[in-house]
């Protein structure tokens, strides 16, 4: 509730966070429309995508897991904060933006890492998440972050899936430009409901030019997916073959997704599924995290939420291989239990376990 009082849609750029707080550089595309009132975007849907660099300054007391947000009046010494903002002039900017931070990374972290906000998320809120999560996960390639129109409203459940489906050629759009511009791994991480624009996009991107999406990633991350399972399985039929490693990370104690399933007749959502036995045709790794869901966290984004977590999957780069296609030799890289059913491969993790490592 207090939340919901606050304006996510606007904030100051203040240049001085960058000598307080650490800087995480975050390029973005929007299809919102922007507001002429607060010189940032709203809900509407735009025509056209717009591109911007920014320079996200994370505070110095900052906590794996945490996003402190000023809006308004951010206090660079606890909030993340705005220090640089460049709008570019369309994509041939936005080419020539990425390929300026590509030729200053070393030939092995030129990895691109697109992330793809959820439901009830301000232009704002997915700038900061994105900047959260190559900053806690200290991902060494590039940032970048692809915002919808969504409604940034707790009662905006309709548009907000209305928007994922005007926004799939905006996205196929961003992929395909992000796909001519490295030579390194485009890795696609969607939450919530964004994991549907992710998977409309795909599909519709392997019916034009099939295989595509297994030639050009690096790999798949749904986080908490509000997908239901069926629509799902004809999303990945059409990809042929999907693209590995192929993530997803779900929890039973979901609240948000277990009042998606009421509102849409369902008896689960993809992001609470609990048995690899109903994905078992295909290669993915389903990894739950339920154990590690709190009250605080409330469990839609546990993986990004949840310090011991972030701290598990972070360190000696086991997050990574804990996506290898090689998943016979998954069982013994994280703590908890590994169950395979055909090509679906199922990870249990424990919070008990890890603490007695």
């Amino acid at each position: 509730m207090l939340a919901a009082c606050v304006d996510r849609g606007q904030t100051p750029i203040i240049p001085e966070a960058a000598r307080i707080g650490t800087v995480q550089p975050v390029l973005a595309a929007t299809l919102r429309t922007p507001d002429p009132e607060t010189g940032w975007f709203d809900n509407g849907r735009a025509d056209a995508l717009r591109y911007l660099s920014l320079d996200v300054a994370v505070p110095p007391s900052h906590r794996r897991g945490r996003i402190s947000n000023g809006y308004t009046s951010p206090d660079p010494s606890r909030d993340f904060t705005i220090a640089a903002r460049d709008d570019l002039n369309g994509a041939q900017s936005f080419q020539s933006r990425l390929q300026s931070h590509i030729a200053r990374k070393p030939a092995d972290e030129r990895d691109i890492v697109l992330y793809v906000h959820g439901y009830n998320n301000s232009f704002l809120d997915g700038v900061y998440r994105t900047a959260q999560i190559a900053h806690d996960f200290e991902v060494p390639g590039i940032a970048v972050h692809f915002s919808w129109p969504s409604a940034a409203n707790p009662l905006g459940y309709t548009y907000d899936r209305d928007s994922v489906l005007f926004a799939r050629d905006g996205l196929e759009k961003m992929l395909r430009n992000l796909a001519n511009q490295t030579s390194g791994e485009i890795v696609v991480i969607g939450h919530s409901l964004g994991t549907m624009l992710v998977m409309e996009t795909l599909r519709q991107i392997d019916i034009a030019s099939p295989g595509w999406a297994d030639a050009e990633l690096g790999g798949v991350v749904l986080i908490s997916p509000d997908l239901d399972v069926d629509l799902f399985k004809t999303q990945a039929d059409r990809l042929a073959p999907m693209p590995e490693p192929f993530a997803i990370f779900v929890s039973s104690r979901d609240r948000a997704l277990q009042l998606s399933a009421r509102i849409n007749g369902a008896s689960n959502r993809l992001g609470n599924l609990s048995d690899a036995a109903e994905l078992s045709e295909y290669p993915v790794t389903l990894i739950d995290v339920s154990e590690f869901t709190t009250l605080e966290n409330g469990g839609h984004f546990t993986v990004g939420t949840s310090p011991v977590l972030i701290s598990l999957l972070s360190q000696s780069g086991q997050l990574r291989n804990a996506f290898q296609k090689d998943r016979a030799a998954q069982a013994g890289l994280l703590p908890g239990t590994a169950i395979t059913v055909k090509n679906a491969t199922q990870l249990i993790l424990s919070p008990h376990l890890v603490l007695q490592d």
